[in-house]
């Protein structure tokens, strides 16, 4: 890139960063004075605001380059990630947020110390504060790092190595990101992430019709041609038992897996927790979910047309869809794309930062200073955001090791805290005497499991357990289900637990809450019909015959559940969230684990 172009992207990046800035100040202003302030927004956010900031969330750099060289490196298979996530969005949005919103709960600990005791709350902050300090904020951290580095050819343009580089961009957006992070608060980081989201859609679907312009020599429909009827199998989404997402994994472990994400997780839900009342907190989760569906488009498609336009022999596959920016996005354009890139690594580093200070603070520092004032809490829980940074910038950089990309070892890692931690909440609410020893004893035994089958056979004793890491989590799930049942059965709760609903907001679902899921769920199925050998993967033309037929079948059968759902079951869902968020005396002798 000339100096020029440099120079001109980085001072439109900075224009649009003070606009974000100046807006986000004026609407948050005055709200961080208070604990629930800093960490729920003052529980006062809209279903816009909370889809903003669930997806930016969820959606960083880490996708942007991850994905997109799976795809450029196989196939779509890895899109399951994305488009199953609907399943948990749903179970979250109807079932897990009545009972959430109804229980004021602040954060997940707090839920399991009220279901278990301090303990099992202890065991699950460790494991959140482990997977975000060692690999949720270092892989946010490097993949911004070598977006940015390939976009500026940073190497060339300081004169210095590839790993100075990474070191040099960890550290840069790091520090920026930390300041936004520790002073900036859940509102903000909430009100900055809707901003950031319109660019984000912008700049997603700018790229890929580019891309599919130049790759059809000037062409879009030329472009579509040739990524449909050259290599057709990439765009297969139905994984063989050699991908790294077999088809089969989506109904064993991947359930599990985003139920954790998108139930449980902490970062995510904290978003959620903060909602005004239960239906803009059910809009907010459900729009996320028409976003998911766009990643494999925004995400996947522009590593396959990368695929075609360089062919196969990029090294690492993560450099795929930076090369393609680097190369097709227009040099007025790269400011306002760096500004995108480096808000949506803002934003999931913000929101990891924000929810371990939320964790330190209400399930660490007050349950030992019950009396500590908010001022303080809220000074101690800044300083311990710091830490946090300073430790995951000098972790971030040792990603650039990984021998198989980026997203590979980011769902490998996960999997030593998503499993127990879905596992001991579902038995928690369903289970009503299972006792806390039974959910440490299933944390624990994971741990030490998952090593072992993941890692552990190879490293001591020389020999790899060929089971994909997917159905594993699976696995462990229902082992760690039926180990704390029968130690139910064998020594259960003297009581049987009693969730007391104390709500601070309006209970009404969203009307429309039940017709939107059928809907969500109808659309998944379909993004399966399109990425598959009867649709756009099909050898012999750009579609199967019985892609059409297949398509207009699981319309048909969409709109006749969405219609019953209205008329029908609206009702019957109002009286069940009445139901859970009503005191009622307890016969204790019926239940059993």
């Amino acid at each position: 890139m000339a100096d020029q172009n440099v120079l001109f992207t980085l001072l439109s990046c900075l224009f649009f960063m003070v606009v974000m800035g100046i807006w986000t100040y004026k609407k948050t202003k005055g709200s961080n004075s208070t604990t629930e302030g800093y960490f729920l927004a003052g529980r006062g956010l809209s279903g816009g605001f909370i889809a903003g900031a669930l997806i930016l969330t969820n959606l960083s750099a880490e996708q942007m380059i991850g994905l997109n060289g799976q795809s450029y490196g196989a196939n779509m298979t890895n899109m399951a990630w994305e488009v199953t996530a609907i399943f948990a969005i749903v179970i979250m949005t109807l079932i897990l947020l009545p009972r959430y919103l109804g229980g004021a709960f602040t954060t997940l600990p707090q839920f399991l110390r009220d279901r278990y005791d301090e303990g099992v709350r202890r065991l699950a902050v460790l494991l959140f504060m482990l997977g975000y300090v060692l690999v949720t904020i270092p892989s946010t951290l490097y993949s911004g790092a070598l977006a940015v580095m390939k976009l500026f050819d940073v190497p060339e343009l300081f004169g210095i190595s590839y790993t100075q580089s990474i070191w040099l961009m960890v550290w840069t957006i790091g520090i920026i990101g930390a300041v936004f992070a520790i002073f900036g608060g859940m509102k903000a980081i909430a009100v900055s992430d809707t901003f950031i989201g319109v660019g984000l859609l912008v700049v997603c679907t700018l790229i890929p019709a580019i891309a599919l312009f130049q790759l059809g020599d000037g062409s879009v429909v030329e472009g579509f041609k040739t990524i449909s009827t050259n290599s057709p199998e990439k765009l297969n989404a139905v994984g063989s038992s050699t991908d790294s997402v077999p088809f089969a994994t989506i109904f064993t472990g991947m359930i599990w897996a985003n139920l954790f994400y998108w139930g449980t997780n902490q970062y995510a839900i904290q978003r959620t927790l903060g909602a005004a009342n239960l239906a803009e907190g059910q809009k907010g989760v459900l729009y996320t979910g028409f976003f998911k569906l766009l990643v494999p488009i925004f995400m996947m498609i522009p590593g396959i047309i990368a695929f075609h336009l360089y062919g196969g022999d990029l090294n690492p596959v993560d450099l795929a869809f930076p090369t393609l920016v680097a190369n097709i996005l227009p040099w007025y354009l790269q400011g306002f794309f760096l500004v995108v890139l480096l808000g949506a690594v803002f934003s999931t580093f913000n929101a990891l930062i924000n929810s371990a200070a939320t964790m330190f603070a209400l399930d660490v520092v007050q349950p030992l200073k019950p009396s500590i004032s908010d001022e303080k809490l809220l000074s101690l829980s800044k300083w311990f955001g710091a830490v946090l940074a300073i430790i995951s910038f000098c972790v971030s950089p040792l990603l650039m090791y990984a021998p198989d990309g980026l997203w590979e070892l980011i769902r490998r890692f996960t999997g030593f805290f998503n499993i127990p931690v879905i596992a001991v909440v579902l038995i928690g609410i369903f289970a009503k005497r299972v006792p806390p020893i039974a959910a440490k004893v299933a944390i624990v035994f994971h741990v030490i499991v998952y090593y072992m089958l993941v890692w552990g056979t190879n490293h001591l004793f020389g020999f790899k357990v060929e089971i994909n890491f997917i159905h594993i989590y699976a696995i462990l799930f229902f082992t760690e289900v039926a180990m704390m049942l029968i130690i139910g059965k064998i020594a259960p709760r003297k009581e049987a637990w009693n969730f007391t609903p104390k709500p601070k907001v309006d209970m009404q679902p969203w009307k429309y809450a039940l017709c939107v899921s059928i809907i969500l769920i109808g659309l998944m199925f379909s993004f399966y019909i399109v990425f598959s050998p009867i649709g756009l993967a099909y050898s012999e033309a750009i579609v199967s015959p019985y892609f059409w037929p297949a398509l207009l079948s699981l319309a048909a059968v969409t709109a006749i559940f969405a219609y019953i759902s209205v008329k029908k079951w609206n009702k019957k869902y109002s009286n069940y969230v009445k139901k859970q968020i009503t005191p009622v005396e307890v016969d204790k002798s019926k239940f059993s684990a």
